[in-house]
């Protein structure tokens, strides 16, 4: 199963049963707001703080893609999930109550693609026939801790992107156990491979610029992925990036392109497809652990199902900083994690 340096191609690729996605207000209003499974108004989702919504949120999310597969809490073998903040706290709280052993991640933004691909992982390998991946980020918990209090209002650079509320939560499950249970009307995507990405750093310093941080670790993922299955890029309908949003997609077209790949037609940004920068004013525009995540439950998923897009190339990207590693001056390093989805028949 394993090709090339960093890829596996799945002998029995595990099947995209169900999924589940809720995000905020702002994002509910965006071009693609009209196919979240709920929008909610209220940004504290009802709790008392932001934290306590996000970790509602990565809730929601679970049962929806539980609910729409016909699925208990007990058919789930592992949960993999993260977030943005610091010790996993909207997933460890998110998720206790539903009563599933969890893999907590931390991939940054690209951390849906690490759910996603590690738990294509374990049920290609037998080790579950079912897990969840979820992955979820707020927009105020993220200021909170990254950039500046809200009630600063400090002003953003045109490069700078806006952090997505929202999570979303993917059921995989494997094909024999699907087909046992003659579901296959749900079946309609798989899992056939993953390339894990590399830390790439290019000596990135300003947190205000996300894209250009992470779009070297997504060219980096994206060419290991060609060698890996020794394809190009007409091999995809579709290769989409997490969030490098416009200044980050640019960056990345000009290394495809010296590379002799040109994926102008064919790339897509989650970052952009969630906002409107005509009407809203999201400047670069999304990124977030969520943005990916909500993206591709919401917007990609259903097209792979259809079979508008027979296969695709998912890259979530990640800026790997704290804190703690930005005021004592380091880079902003990033990693993206490449996974393969085909519709299947």
């Amino acid at each position: 199963m394993q090709a090339g340096k960093a890829s596996i191609r799945f002998e029995h690729p595990p099947l995209i049963v169900s999924e589940g996605s809720v995000v905020g207000r702002k994002e509910g209003e965006g071009p693609i707001g009209h196919l979240f499974d709920r929008v909610e108004q209220d940004d504290k989702w009802g709790k008392n703080n932001w934290e306590e919504a996000e970790s509602q949120m990565q809730k929601e999310a679970v049962k929806l893609a539980l609910s729409k597969g016909g699925l208990e809490n007990t058919d789930i073998r592992y949960l993999l999930g993260g977030d943005l903040l610091g010790q996993l706290i909207a997933t460890s709280f998110g998720v206790m109550e539903l009563n599933i052993p969890l893999f907590g991640l931390y991939g940054a933004c690209s951390t849906m693609g690490e759910a996603m691909g590690l738990g294509a992982m374990l049920v290609g390998a037998g080790y579950a026939d079912r897990v969840v991946s979820v992955a979820s980020s707020h927009f105020a918990t993220a200021e909170k801790q990254f950039r500046f209090p809200l009630g600063y209002g400090n002003q953003r650079p045109y490069s700078a992107t806006w952090t997505v509320t929202g999570c979303g939560a993917v059921v995989l499950e494997s094909a024999d156990k699907m087909e046992k249970k003659n579901k296959t009307d749900l079946g309609h995507a798989m899992i056939t491979g993953v390339t894990t990405g590399k830390i790439v750093d290019l000596g990135i310093k300003d947190s205000m610029n996300m894209g250009a941080a992470m779009a070297p670790a997504a060219f980096s993922t994206i060419i290991q992925n060609f060698e890996d299955f020794g394809v190009e890029e007409t091999w995809y309908d579709k290769i989409i990036t997490g969030d490098l949003g416009t200044v980050g997609r640019t960056i990345l077209l000009d290394f495809m392109k010296e590379k002799g790949h040109n994926l102008t037609e064919i790339h897509m940004d989650c970052g952009i497809e969630i906002f409107d920068p005509k009407s809203q004013d999201t400047h670069a525009g999304g990124s977030g652990c969520g943005c990916s995540a909500v993206t591709f439950c919401s917007y990609i998923l259903p097209r792979i199902r259809q079979g508008i897009w027979k296969r695709v190339l998912f890259v979530p990207t990640g800026a790997l900083l704290s804190t703690v590693s930005f005021n004592e001056g380091q880079s902003v390093p990033g990693i993206a994690h490449g996974v393969v989805i085909e519709h299947r028949p």
